[in-house]
C-alpha cells in the first residue's frame, strides 16, 4: 500500500512493507490498522522507553541459517520485567519473530492454524504437547501485557491487551511458544540463540 494520511493527525504514513496490516504514526503515536485499502485508528503506540538493544527496526539479523529484516517492535511487561518482540521477514518474504528476553534470543516462525497443539484443560509446567509430529514439554506459563509498539506488523497488536504465554521445549531443543487471548491463539516454533551467535547488519 502506498503512503496515506494518518486518520488522527493527517501526517503522511508510509508502511515499510506491502504486507503490513498495522503501522504506527511517527508524528502522533497512533497505531493504524490497514484494512482492504482503507485505514482506521486502532489505538496508541504506548511509550517505548529507551534501553540498550542488540538490534532495532530496519536491521538485518542473521541467526544461524535464518536471516530476518526487522520491521516492527513490540514490548511486553510481565510484572518483574519486560521482553522485546521484533517482527520481520526473511529474504523470501516469510514472517518471523525475534524475541529478546533477559539477553537470550529466540527466532521463531508462525505455526499454521491447522497444526496448533490440541489440548484440553489448562496449560501447566510438565504437561506434554504434540505439534507437527513432535513432542514438547511445557516449561513456562505466564501472562503479560503489551505496553508499546512501533513500526509495521502483519497483524494487529493492542497496547494494554493482556496475553497468556506458554513455552514448551522438545528434546531436540526446538521451542514451541503459544500466545492465548480472549477469542484467539497463535503458536510459533524456533530455537534459542546466544547473543554472541547473532550477526547484525545495521540499517544504512
Amino acid at each position: 500500500m502506498s503512503t496515506f494520511s494518518c486518520p488522527n493527525c493527517g501526517d503522511d504514513v508510509t508502511p515499510t512493507i506491502a504486507r503490513a496490516r498495522m503501522v504506527t504514526c511517527a508524528s502522533c503515536g497512533s497505531t493504524i490498522l490497514i484494512e482492504s485499502e482503507a485505514v482506521r485508528l486502532a489505538g496508541e503506540q504506548g511509550v517505548m522507553h529507551e534501553v540498550p538493544m542488540l538490534f532495532d527496526i530496519g536491521d538485518m539479523v542473521i541467526c544461524g541459517e535464518t536471516t530476518v529484516t526487522l520491521h516492527g517492535h513490540a514490548r511486553f511487561s510481565y510484572g518483574r520485567g519486560f521482553w522485546e518482540e521484533f517482527w520481520g521477514e526473511t529474504p523470501s518474504g516469510d514472517p518471523m519473530w525475534v524475541s529478546v528476553d533477559e539477553g537470550d534470543i529466540v527466532v521463531q516462525k508462525p505455526v499454521p492454524a491447522r497444526n496448533y497443539p490440541r489440548a484440553q484443560g489448562e496449560f501447566r509446567p510438565g504437561r506434554e504437547l504434540t505439534c507437527q509430529d513432535q513432542q514438547f514439554k511445557v516449561v513456562e506459563v505466564d501472562s503479560a501485557e503489551c505496553v508499546a509498539v512501533r513500526g509495521s506488523f502483519d497483524e494487529e497488536l493492542k497496547v494494554g491487551e493482556t496475553y497468556s504465554f506458554v513455552n514448551a521445549q522438545a528434546a531436540s531443543g526446538l521451542l514451541l511458544s503459544g500466545e492465548i487471548w480472549e477469542g484467539g491463539q497463535s503458536w510459533f516454533l524456533g530455537y534459542w540463540f546466544d547473543p554472541f551467535e547473532i550477526k547484525v547488519r545495521r540499517q544504512s
